[in-house]
């Protein structure tokens, strides 16, 4: 592949905040895969693990709504952010969690089919109705989980980001929501892929080490080291991998003198039980939806203007 386009370079830029000339010829290697592209930063030790993509984008609100010992994490979409943020959308967003709660739909298909709380018609006629009568923007109801258990929630920015923690212990009560929240905004701000190391996949582990040794092999100092040597220094560095990208395993951002594991452990020993956390359910408004993008010639336009 000899060329590669703007709109590609432009993304592989805001994926890894790696400059434009490494982000060009690493596409060109790549043939234009994005995601091989990347890999080779990543070797080069330009780029770090990437951002998911930096073409996700959709307006609406995520929902996380605790009841008892039930809750829901919801996300319903809109065009605008103008829609999102009026009244009737967001009645509508808490109308469908409460009727999460309460009937335990299957999947969307089966929530838009059930009679939506507080309401007479069913989820599916409610949102017509919005939609064409008040919102007059199109409106989805693209996903949710429903958990049960002792649960905690925390939704950041007004429903950009919404997080949804079951935990398995003997405690209730205020302190063991707080330190529910205290988790779930830790994964709202930090995005960790995994709860712990166990859940870790051998393949994701095995790339991970592939790439550090060939990080190592671009490093001069590194690259006349033994084998064996650079092996140990690799399964070394897989420990950093987990603090970086499992929560429990994370520095605490209240106190990073504690891993997040450590947090929950410290408080539950202070109100005299146990503690785990055992699901941790996190969405972030769009994440994976493409937007229709400007042509960047036309962006740099719209911006001189």
């Amino acid at each position: 592949m000899g060329k590669v386009s703007v709109q590609e370079i432009k993304e592989l830029m805001t994926a890894t905040g790696v400059g434009m000339m490494d982000c060009k010829k690493a596409l060109v290697e790549a043939d234009g895969d994005m995601d091989k592209a990347v890999e080779l930063l990543r070797e080069k030790g330009l780029a770090t693990q990437a951002k998911k993509s930096g073409r996700a984008a959709a307006e609406g609100i995520v929902a996380a709504v605790v009841k008892g010992s039930t809750g829901v994490l919801l996300e319903v979409n809109t065009e605008t952010d103008f829609a999102a943020n009026t009244d009737d959308f967001k009645a509508f967003v808490a109308a469908v969690a409460d009727t999460i709660i309460e009937t335990n739909p299957a999947d969307v298909d089966a929530l838009k089919a059930a009679t939506i709380s507080g309401g007479s018609s069913t989820v599916d006629a409610a949102l017509t109705e919005l939609a064409g009568m008040k919102i007059r923007e199109n409106i989805v109801i693209r996903r949710f989980t429903r958990l049960e258990g002792t649960l905690a929630s925390y939704v950041h920015n007004g429903g950009s980001i919404g997080v949804l923690v079951k935990l398995d212990t003997d405690l209730s009560g205020d302190a063991v929501t707080t330190i529910g929240k205290d988790v779930a905004m830790q994964s709202a701000a930090l995005n960790p892929a995994y709860l712990n190391r166990e859940q870790v996949p051998d393949e994701v582990l095995a790339k991970e080490k592939e790439i550090m040794l060939a990080q190592m092999a671009e490093d001069p100092k590194m690259a006349n080291k033994p084998e064996q040597v650079r092996v140990k220094i690799v399964e070394g560095k897989i420990g950093k991998y987990y603090k970086e990208n499992c929560l429990l395993e994370q520095a605490f951002v209240k106190d990073d003198k504690l891993s997040v594991q450590g947090y929950v452990d410290a408080e539950a020993k202070k109100l005299g039980g146990s503690i785990s956390v055992v699901d941790v359910v996190r969405y972030e408004r769009g994440e994976g939806i493409e937007k229709k993008e400007d042509n960047f010639a036309d962006e740099i336009a719209s911006m001189i203007k």
